[in-house]
């Protein structure tokens, strides 16, 4: 009590020293941080953004087996005891059931490099029409990529383009068969 008449004898003391306890006061209180759920989407770190995304998939329902990437799909069941083991085909088939598969189809080097692409083009549209899903990657003047999402057309495929007069090689799972027509490219020696 004695402290208040004192201060109200010197009132600017009193504002002083009011002021100097509130300038304390605040300096001492650590500013409050903001929580990601507060921050602008352009201040995000990728941990924030991540942490967004594992609270949207938390109550989602697992995919589909066959909606799943490739990677993540369960391996399909192979019965080897129903496949002809004295026909690669087949075991190819069974194997790359579901599976990606790339074959290499390679054109014969006489054929001029714009025959090749319309020829390759062809060779996508026909086996499109039968089906056979493709997409084709050139990588070279005369040389593709045909890339199957399902690995069991592959054989079908193989069998399609070796009958062709323009194709030269194809390339699939290692395996090398070289086409109807194609030119013979091994240079005779002579001991």
């Amino acid at each position: 009590m004695k402290f208040l008449l004192f201060l109200s004898k010197f009132p600017v003391l009193f504002i002083i020293l009011n002021l100097c306890l509130t300038l304390y006061a605040e300096s001492t209180h650590e500013p409050r941080k903001k929580s990601w759920k507060d921050k602008d989407i352009r201040d995000m770190t990728d941990a924030d953004l991540e942490h967004i995304l594992d609270q949207w998939e938390e109550n989602e329902d697992p995919l589909e087996p066959d909606e799943l990437p490739e990677h993540l799909r369960p391996p399909a069941k192979v019965d080897i005891s129903k496949i002809d083991m004295s026909d690669p085909d087949n075991v190819l088939r069974a194997t790359k059931k579901g599976k990606g598969v790339m074959m290499f189809v390679d054109v014969r080097p006489d054929v001029s490099v714009d025959d090749a692409k319309t020829v390759m083009q062809i060779w996508q549209t026909s086996l499109n029409n039968n089906h056979i899903v493709i997409e084709r990657y050139p990588i070279e003047d005369r040389r593709s990529i045909f890339m199957f999402r399902e690995g069991s057309q592959a054989v079908e495929a193989k069998n399609f383009l070796i009958a062709q007069k323009e194709l030269q090689l194809v390339t699939l799972e290692g395996q090398t068969f070289t086409g109807q027509y194609a030119l013979d490219t091994k240079q005779k020696t002579e001991l």
